[in-house]
């Protein structure tokens, strides 16, 4: 655990890539496989899941800090994490001893089992024995909330190194749906064959956003096609068997079981990138539909109905059983089009088309028609381009159709987490109803650091009234509010929800009676809804 918490400190204390991808080829060059494993596993999400509730964490630690809990319950939104709050206020540890990470996290996946005043008997133990850091780490695997500064990329960029292998094959030996308790370190990482898995997906290839047009030369050099909005995934066919995987490599097979009969009309060996999308009468549904089905393990037949589901294919990864990722993307595009296009109309699956353009001004008119056709933008291509892994610049970019944009009244306001703990960066936004202001979305991105730091200062100085961390302000600032959908929704009062909204402007320009109102909201809803 030593060991770890040396990586861990040597990681969280720079923001230089490169240093952090020296720390971890280190660690994985030095540490035993099992930890090397558990190490991955938590790198990528694949966390213990919480083996103690929080109240129950918070009480302990107050009682053996010696303190009320009112004191450690005002010191936890100022420190804005739990696990550090703990081991902050915590004695020294009575005992010093060094146990693998491996050790500790299977500590931590026994305490599930345990009655509650054994639980509370081993966390305490656990505390006594651990370091500060050390036991930070602790109490974020026990609260199943296990995070770090470190992106899936640069993990496996270290451990190519660490293991001299290739950085690509790494990837896709670490996709898919493994976990410590099924796989070994050297069947995971070390053994030769990485397909040996074959619900396995490729990793994916992501766009970066185009920002300016002159950056990519001669119009025929590219392809263009809708940016449609739904999950992302992969649908994979081998050896009679489906798969569906989203791109941030969760198993989505079940969830849509319509697309199972793409495996009575493809060939085995296909594998294919594409949008899953609520599909009905040749036409997306909106995302609000297809979201009703997101994280159900079983779809009732009312949904089904509702809102059917197809894939909405972009590329062709794995044709008869051969990796043709390295094949120019045209030359994919055409294997792609000529499979779509020779399938029954009622196969759960549709090409997503070409746009034809001849000039850059033309293909910008064709981006202003997006929303009406209801994609987010246009995705250009280069059509001499290999399917890479991961985002690289240069030969795909997403062109997405500028925001809806509101100009909403801050009505609350909340600290932050992390390096943001002592500022407020989490607001709550109303617009006008009447005579009232009536909340109807929350964001806490968008703004600079020094704006937070200045709307932090105003916070402290005209809080009305505190609601636990949350503070009711004055109304007195606009913001524009920037985001990418709108929908109805029962669930909130204003009958309203965005989809990714954030604060694109503070509106020093604008008294709060110019903001917009619910009404506003309610015709946007009509049009783009």
């Amino acid at each position: 655990m030593k060991r770890f918490a040396r990586l861990f400190t040597a990681v969280d204390q720079t923001t230089k890539t490169t240093r952090k991808v020296e720390a971890l080829t280190s660690y994985f060059q030095e540490a035993p496989d099992e930890d090397r494993l558990w190490t991955v596993a938590l790198f990528t999400g694949r966390r213990p899941k919480r083996s103690v509730n929080t109240t129950l964490l918070r009480e302990w630690a107050a009682e053996r800090a010696g303190i009320t809990l009112w004191l450690f319950e005002e010191a936890y939104p100022i420190v804005g994490d739990l696990a550090e709050t703990i081991a902050l206020v915590l004695p020294e540890a009575e005992e010093d001893e060094d146990q693998s990470l491996s050790y500790w996290i299977s500590y931590v996946k026994q305490l599930s089992g345990l009655e509650e005043a054994e639980r509370k008997a081993a966390v305490l133990e656990a505390w006594n024995r651990l370091a500060a850091t050390e036991r930070f780490l602790f109490n974020k695997l026990i609260t199943g909330g296990f995070r770090i500064g470190v992106s899936a990329k640069l993990v496996t960029r270290a451990l190519a190194r660490a293991t001299e292998q290739d950085e690509a094959e790494v990837t896709h030996k670490l996709m898919g749906d493994w976990t410590p308790e099924t796989v070994t370190f050297e069947s995971l990482v070390l053994a030769d064959d990485p397909t040996s898995d074959l619900s396995k997906p490729y990793p994916f290839y992501l766009a970066y956003q185009l920002d300016d047009l002159d950056d990519l030369g001669a119009p025929e050099d590219w392809k263009a096609e809708r940016k449609w909005d739904g999950i992302r995934g992969q649908f994979i066919l081998r050896e009679g068997q489906h798969h569906l995987w989203s791109r941030g490599e969760d198993l989505m097979t079940d969830r849509f079981p319509e697309l199972a009969r793409l495996v009575d009309f493809l060939p085995d060996g296909t594998v294919m990138d594409g949008e899953v999308l609520a599909w009905r009468d040749e036409a997306p549904l909106s995302f609000n539909d297809l979201q009703k089905r997101i994280g159900r393990k079983t779809v009732p037949k009312r949904l089904l109905a509702e809102a059917p589901v197809i894939l909405k294919a972009y590329d062709l990864l794995e044709w008869r059983r051969e990796d043709i990722r390295q094949t120019p993307f045209a030359e994919r595009r055409v294997i792609l089009t000529d499979l779509v296009g020779g399938l029954p109309g009622d196969a759960p699956i549709r090409l997503s088309e070409d746009v034809p353009f001849d000039s850059w001004e033309g293909l910008a008119e064709e981006r202003e028609r997006s929303r009406d056709l209801g994609a987010e933008g246009l995705m250009l291509k280069r059509a001499g381009s290999p399917y890479l892994s991961g985002r690289k610049k240069g030969d795909w970019w997403k062109w997405k159709v500028d925001p809806l944009t509101v100009d909403a009244v801050m009505i609350y306001a909340q600290q932050g987490h992390g390096r943001r703990a002592n500022l407020f960066t989490d607001f709550t936004f109303a617009v006008w109803s009447g005579n009232d202001l009536v909340p109807f979305t929350k964001a806490y991105s968008g703004l600079t650091d020094v704006e937070f730091r200045k709307i932090t200062a105003w916070v402290r100085k005209n809080t009305l009234q505190r609601f636990g961390p949350v503070r009711q302000v004055t109304p007195e600032h606009v913001f524009e509010i920037a985001f990418e959908g709108i929908q109805s929704s029962s669930r909130h009062k204003s009958g309203i929800a965005l989809r990714f909204p954030r604060m694109s402007r503070w509106r020093h320009d604008k008294p709060i009676q110019e903001a917009n109102t619910l009404t506003d909201l309610h015709e946007m809803l009509e049009i783009y809804g």
